[in-house]
């Protein structure tokens, strides 16, 4: 089966991601069939081919959670964080 992942570049506290189809059994940098585009977390700067991911998604590809949250961050609503109280 394929799935759409991110797969990870870079360097330590500098990671980019591509965002590639690849078989769901292969590692996260391992060998992928196509890629269809970036996400660099730094910048929040996010850019994927919408006509090859239609396209790997009518032959059966599944798109995992990581990546649908960068495709509909509407779905996603950020969680408000909680405040710690100080120790009296």
């Amino acid at each position: 089966m394929l799935k759409i992942k991110l797969q990870i570049r870079g360097k330590k506290h500098q990671r980019t991601f591509r965002i590639v189809a690849s078989e769901s059994g292969s590692k996260a940098t391992g060998k992928f069939v196509d890629d269809l585009g970036f996400y660099i977390p730094q910048t929040k700067k996010f850019q994927i081919n919408q006509e090859k991911l239609a396209d790997w998604q009518k032959k059966g590809a599944q798109i995992p959670l990581g990546v649908n949250r960068l495709l509909h961050p509407e779905q996603f609503p950020k969680k408000p964080r909680k405040i710690k109280k100080p120790a009296a």
